[in-house]
């Protein structure tokens, strides 16, 4: 069993972890909720839905860019060979799962009828385009892909949330039972020695 405060990951690292992962859990919430809000709030709801996703977006983009350069710290030794194998297919699929949501959603949102009279703005402020490709598509065509889009977006959410339980349950796990200290590699307020 390892003694030694664990390597941790960069403090830009864990900002963007942790960012994204609120962010996330916030967006899920607006999008359950929305049927629950009055009609005048609906629309700012939806509107707010949008915004999260494409600021989730740029901070998972960012997050990869800075990984590219700053290589993740290693796993603890005890780690057995098919949890290490485990561990990094399942960072790559959350990696995938969490670009997924937000391109299908902004796929989905291009191909509703009345995008044309609903300018997008990120948070009110800043005009964000739709794809244009879907965005000019066949009107009969482009209402089916909206469904399909629609579809593949709460596909990706579904996926994305049991993943994530599976991650909170593979890191409790090295956590309590192995005593691995795997969330200190993670938690923002951890006085682990070694960060990287």
């Amino acid at each position: 069993m390892e003694t030694a405060a664990p390597r941790r990951y960069t403090r830009l690292a864990i900002g963007l972890h942790w960012a994204v992962a609120v962010l996330i859990f916030a967006n899920a919430g607006l999008a359950l909720s929305v049927n629950h809000w009055p009609d005048e709030w609906v629309r700012p709801v939806i509107d707010t839905h949008k915004s999260v996703g494409i600021t989730v977006l740029g901070l998972v983009l960012l997050r990869i860019l800075w990984r590219a350069g700053h290589p993740p710290p290693p796993l603890p030794q005890t780690y057995r060979p098919w949890e290490r194998r485990v561990s990094h297919a399942a960072h790559g699929l959350l990696y995938l799962l969490i670009l997924a949501m937000p391109i299908t959603g902004w796929m989905h949102d291009s191909a509703w009828k009345e995008a044309a009279s609903h300018p997008m703005r990120l948070f009110w402020t800043l005009p964000w385009p739709r794809i244009a490709a879907i965005e000019h598509l066949e009107p009969a065509l482009k209402e089916h892909l909206h469904d399909v889009f629609g579809a593949a977006h709460q596909a990706c959410a579904w996926a994305l949330f049991a993943l994530v339980a599976l991650h909170v349950a593979g890191a409790l796990k090295h956590e309590i039972f192995d005593g691995e200290r795997e969330i200190a590699r993670m938690w923002p307020a951890s006085k682990a020695q070694g960060d990287r």
